[in-house]
């Protein structure tokens, strides 16, 4: 198949472009590298199925493809908190645009969703019927909000007219090719640590998180796009949970590191909890995670330890 994938070069898009290039697709990588990188898919630059288009999708573009996977939009609190206006209409823009594009050519489309559309939540872990706890008005907004908007979106192109979609509620992610600069826990503690500065906890660092290895994320991505009985939305992360501190201690001991871990005062809307409930994505998708957080953080060391010596 001819597939596109927005945000193609950047940390999940990329690896999903290596995935479906494996399974012999053609794939059109679509990136305007606000947080993408060249780099993320230069070993992909020669493969003869694959094509490399710098475009934003808050603009329309025209295409033939056969699937979409719309994972457009900076995903990290920096980098969407930079330009909150800009990041709302990559949601919203976005999935209007690559709804339009699936509806004229009779593409199947997948929205990379996210947690985020639970808010700080009230039920836990968080099922897929859960509405959320959402702060209208607050910084993360234009990224929570815009999610929600794009599923809300979907679902209408679905129901008025007929638009064969997909969509997936990603729960934090980590591994090879993150931003060391992107804010996000694991990166930011992995790349303190290698450079023996204090890891930076936000609050007291009982707040949780569960963390899914890329590459299970990928799996899911690919079964759920593969199989046509269910449209989600479908919960797609690692059920483990750690706290934050948990998190600093094992980064600490993987990277041999001296640092020492300090405290500092807990972002506005910051979630206490995040879990998920995968029982959908089990019974509907045969998925469950594989890769033990350990394990997982020893290959997203490796990696950061590499890009960290070339700088």
């Amino acid at each position: 198949m001819r597939c596109l994938v927005t945000g193609g070069a950047g940390f999940l898009g990329s690896h999903l472009c290596e995935r479906l290039l494996n399974e012999g697709h053609e794939v059109i990588c679509l990136d305007n590298y606000f947080t993408g990188r060249m780099a993320n898919v230069a070993h992909l630059r020669d493969n003869r199925n694959f094509e490399l288009i710098r475009h934003d999708v808050t603009e329309p573009i025209l295409l033939e493809v056969d699937r979409i996977f719309n994972l457009a939009c900076p995903a990290s609190p920096i980098h969407y908190q930079f330009n909150p206006v800009k990041t709302i209409k990559t949601s919203v823009m976005g999935a209007i645009n690559m709804l339009g594009l699936a509806k004229r050519v009779k593409a199947r489309i997948l929205q990379a969703s996210t947690s985020e559309v639970y808010g700080d939540p009230a039920v836990h872990p968080q099922t897929e019927d859960y509405w959320g706890n959402v702060n209208p008005i607050g910084i993360r907004s234009c990224y929570d909000e815009g999610k929600r908007v794009a599923e809300t979106l979907f679902m209408d192109y679905h129901r008025q007219n007929n638009v064969d979609i997909r969509i997936v509620r990603i729960f934090n992610t980590y591994g090879p090719r993150m931003l060391p600069n992107d804010g996000r826990v694991v990166s930011n503690f992995i790349v303190q640590a290698l450079n023996g500065e204090d890891l930076t906890i936000y609050g007291d660092g009982s707040q949780t998180r569960s963390f899914c290895y890329v590459d299970d994320l990928i799996e899911g991505f690919v079964r759920m796009m593969n199989q046509d009985e269910i449209i989600g939305p479908i919960n797609i992360g690692n059920p483990g949970e750690f706290t934050m501190l948990e998190l600093a201690k094992e980064v600490l001991e993987l990277t041999g590191s001296k640092s020492k871990i300090v405290y500092k005062p807990l972002p506005g809307d910051d979630p206490k909890m995040r879990r998920p409930d995968i029982s959908l994505a089990k019974s509907a998708l045969k998925w469950e995670p594989t890769i033990p957080l350990r394990q997982g953080l020893e290959k997203t060391i490796v990696y950061f330890d590499n890009l960290l010596k070339t700088k």
